[in-house]
């Protein structure tokens, strides 16, 4: 195993209404504290409602993606399964009432024109969801967050209405798809990528040994 660098780096993709997404932040989390220095995280949006979209952006919630009660209660176990792996609380199993959209939206206008304050954003997303059962697919409480970490409120507001920016997301989207990207949370350094919520011994495998 090589030491820590401070040069490096891992890249996620995520969407922040799938609960491994969450649980695999939090994983990161753990061995980040870890670590005696730091790493750096590049987060890369993902929409894994796009199949499901209509062409105005909202979500068609009778279309068939193929996942059945079977899929969501095996789905269900490993997500309290995950939660006692890594001691993390969560008032919810599932948020699939909720569009993320807005709040890649949002998160993506900060990571861009803000990006010292992206991280704060990041977890206040995170944690309006899985732990305040928030929706983060409201413009109203996506300001709220964006007001708790000093990010400028009009502007979080003025992001989510802003055609231009879903159109940028859209291209991240496709391009994650391009890079074989296909379910999140995806981990990725140096080209060698990990899929799942995996633990933090994991993470330190796929960042140290290379």
């Amino acid at each position: 195993m090589t030491a820590h660098s401070a040069g490096d780096r891992l890249e996620l993709y995520a969407d922040y209404v799938c609960p491994f997404c969450y649980l695999g932040t939090r994983s990161l989390a753990q061995y980040r504290e870890t670590r005696d220095e730091p790493l750096a995280v590049e987060w890369h949006p993902f929409d894994l409602r796009s199949g499901k979209r209509n062409p105005d952006g909202s979500i068609d919630h009778d279309a068939d993606d193929g996942k059945d009660d079977a899929y969501f209660e095996q789905a269900k176990q490993n997500v309290e399964r995950l939660q006692d792996e890594f001691g993390v609380e969560m008032t919810q199993v599932f948020a699939g009432e909720v569009d993320s959209l807005p709040a890649q939206q949002a998160s993506w206008y900060v990571s861009q024109e803000y990006p010292d304050r992206w991280a704060a954003f990041d977890e206040a997303i995170y944690t309006a969801l899985w732990q305040d059962a928030r929706d983060i697919g409201s413009p109203d409480v996506l300001a709220s967050l964006a007001e708790s970490v000093d990010l400028p409120v009009d502007e979080i507001r003025s992001a989510v209405d802003d055609d231009g920016l879903r159109s940028e997301l859209e291209d991240r989207f496709r391009s994650a798809q391009r890079r074989g990207v296909s379910g999140v949370p995806t981990f990725v350094v140096d080209g060698t990528a990990t899929s799942g919520a995996v633990p933090p011994k994991h993470l330190a495998r796929l960042v140290e040994q290379r």
